[in-house]
């Protein structure tokens, strides 16, 4: 059974990472935070240590790895951070959010939810961790959000306006199944260096004000930089 110091917990976590996403701008990504990150773990190129190293060489306040349907990079980026963390405790290092991309089905679409700062080993969650895509009613929008929540986290519709349907059709019908936000500030476009597509960032921006979700960034890399796509 939960203790009621770990639920408390992880409510602050909670209202810590929306008061972050809260303070998200076009310029927050890629050097002061990285929220959508991929490692080997899944279908991106890097290892873990080196996404690690790179987010203190940039001197990254926060980052999340988003690998999909695993928290083994996050594991081991936590275990990393740690190390480095005991063997220079002065050291400012970024903090490291729990995250994983799921896929699921939201107007007969498939999308991609990101969660953060979820308990990881919350049993809500476990179906979503085995590396691979759901089926059935837990590929369902509402049930990937509501097991989020059910672990303490928060949900995020990645990059709304890379879905056969619009981003004004999907985003108001997730707001209305209890999503928390929206991946505002992304490139579309590949470019490097890295910058939010402006057209696609004002419209997402635009929705999310009005459906008053949180916004957030992150390169989405896949490749040997963190702070590109590709």
């Amino acid at each position: 059974m939960i203790s009621q110091a770990h639920a408390l917990a992880k409510i602050g976590l909670s209202v810590e990472l929306k008061q972050i996403f809260t303070s998200v701008e076009a310029h927050s990504c890629p050097n002061i935070y990285n929220f959508h990150l991929h490692s080997i773990n899944s279908d991106g190129k890097m290892q873990v240590e080196d996404i690690v190293n790179q987010a203190i060489e940039l001197g990254m306040s926060h980052l999340a790895i988003t690998d999909h349907h695993t928290v083994a990079g996050y594991r081991i980026a936590k275990q990393l951070l740690d190390a480095k963390q005991s063997d220079r405790p002065d050291q400012v290092l970024p903090k490291l959010w729990v995250g994983v991309e799921i896929n699921a089905s939201l107007m007969f679409t498939e999308v991609h939810i990101l969660a953060y700062g979820f308990d990881p080993d919350h049993a809500a969650m476990q179906v979503y961790l085995q590396g691979k895509t759901t089926a059935g009613i837990d590929y369902q929008a509402i049930n990937v959000i509501n097991a989020i929540h059910q672990a303490g986290g928060l949900a995020v519709l990645a990059h709304p306006v890379r879905y056969r349907r619009s981003a004004e059709d999907l985003i108001p019908v997730a707001a209305n199944l209890g999503i928390d936000g929206v991946e505002t500030y992304y490139s579309y476009d590949n470019c490097f260096p890295w910058r939010p597509s402006p057209v696609q960032t004002e419209n997402v921006r635009r929705l999310g004000d009005r459906y008053g979700l949180l916004h957030t960034c992150g390169t989405d890399s896949h490749g040997l930089k963190i702070t590109k796509r590709i």
